[in-house]
């Protein structure tokens, strides 16, 4: 169940989700070029992935933000800015900017810090930016949850779109992370799934003031994915490592 696009347009331009999603492919392919050798990305990961062990003795805090700009591979990045972009422009159309980009990087160092705590002492690096995503998910499910959502469903040679409430796929998603968070372990890496578990919640909570500015239950009346609501105006490794 992979989601495609959402039924939800927003009124401006979301500028800070458009430079973050580029950041993330500058990053990404700055890696595949200039890092070449196990060692050099190993080193690198060191420098700037988040490893639990090394913050525990106080170093590298400033990893918990340049961690999420980090991903191990292409499809990892892919489904990533995929969420981003789906989710991303509602939340900054109604936050603004600025203060969408401190959400961002709060939720993305709230993640880190929840994967850190189930962890504390792992020497796997982990790198990514579903953490703050999840942050960015959770906001949209409060803000949202009656907006209808593409999902895109392949099963051997059947396939098929269909949209959906937000409140569904974003729930199912939840629910995932948290069987999955109970049920694995990160050694030798993995997904860190306490990382978007944590993130969704920290974005759910933290958008709850902004959610209440807009008329709590009364905006969701005004924001039902409908194209035609009066909100609606623009159209739309080798070396191991925990993803989130």
């Amino acid at each position: 169940m992979l989601p495609i696009r959402d039924h939800n347009p927003s009124e401006r331009v979301p500028y800070v989700t458009l430079t973050l999603i580029a950041l993330n492919v500058l990053v990404f392919g700055f890696d595949m070029v200039a890092l070449q050798t196990e060692q050099a990305l190993s080193r690198f990961y060191y420098d700037y992935a988040m490893i639990p062990a090394r913050v525990s003795a106080g170093e590298n805090y400033p990893s918990l933000i340049t961690s999420i700009f980090l991903h191990a591979g292409f499809m990892h990045l892919a489904g990533n800015m995929l969420f981003l972009w789906i989710f991303g422009d509602n939340l900054e159309d109604k936050m603004g900017h600025l203060p969408f980009l401190a959400f961002y990087l709060f939720c993305g160092i709230g993640a880190s810090l929840a994967q850190f705590a189930t962890e504390p002492l792992s020497v796997v690096p982990m790198v990514g930016a579903s953490g703050a995503i999840a942050g960015v998910m959770g906001g949209y499910l409060l803000l949202f949850p009656k907006a209808r959502v593409d999902i895109f469903i392949f099963f051997v040679v059947f396939f098929r779109i269909f949209p959906i409430p937000a409140w569904i796929m974003l729930g199912l998603w939840f629910g995932l992370q948290l069987f999955n968070g109970v049920n694995s372990s990160m050694i030798g890496g993995g997904v860190a799934y306490w990382a978007h578990a944590g993130g969704f919640v920290i974005g759910f909570i933290v958008a709850v003031p902004l959610w209440l500015r807009l008329g709590g239950t009364r905006f969701w009346d005004r924001t039902d994915g409908h194209p035609d609501h009066p909100e609606a105006t623009y159209g739309r490794s080798s070396v191991p490592v925990v993803k989130r």
